[in-house]
């Protein structure tokens, strides 16, 4: 089956993940890439591998967050265009992020789903500090940074017309 012929089931899907800091947003996006096919491209890999030691402050991490998109853009398109779906590890929690989700699906004419972590600040920080603990994750958050941070958090809106998949912590 050529590409024109392929069903809907098979075309390429840009995935998004919303949520807080250690709401389980790359925990998802591995569990997704098993049962969606999909590869993952991981901010936190990248800013890590690029940026070693210069991500100390907010701005940083703005501005190396914003060359990092600026350089991925055509090669994410690409992707889908050719019929991979990608699942971006990056977090999409202002609307400014989403628009440029939206861009790259919109680009590159595929499908999308807006998965949105709905956890509690007071489980995000439980898990960033066990995280921040364990010494695994390239970055460690405080508390403070944890809530400097979370202040620019916007949790989607159906008004913004993404298929949001909505994702709630078992109790």
């Amino acid at each position: 089956m050529n590409k024109s012929q392929s069903s809907s089931d098979e075309a390429a899907v840009l995935h998004m993940v919303c949520g807080k800091i250690a709401s389980g947003k790359s925990t998802l996006t591995k569990r997704l890439a098993r049962t969606e096919n999909a590869m993952i491209i991981s901010e936190d890999s990248w800013l890590a591998n690029l940026y070693p030691g210069e991500i100390r402050t907010l701005d940083d991490y703005v501005r190396c967050s914003g060359r990092i998109r600026r350089a991925l853009s055509d090669h994410v398109q690409a992707l889908l265009s050719a019929g991979m779906s990608v699942i971006l590890d990056f977090p999409f929690n202002t609307i400014n992020s989403r628009a440029w989700g939206r861009e790259l699906f919109n680009g590159a004419g595929v499908g999308h789903r807006l998965h949105y972590l709905d956890v509690s600040d007071e489980i995000c920080k439980t898990r960033l500090r066990a995280r921040n603990a364990s010494g695994e994750h390239p970055f460690e958050t405080t508390d403070a940074q944890f809530d400097q941070i979370t202040q620019h958090f916007v949790p989607p809106s159906t008004t913004e017309g993404f298929q949001i998949v909505l994702h709630v912590p078992a109790q």
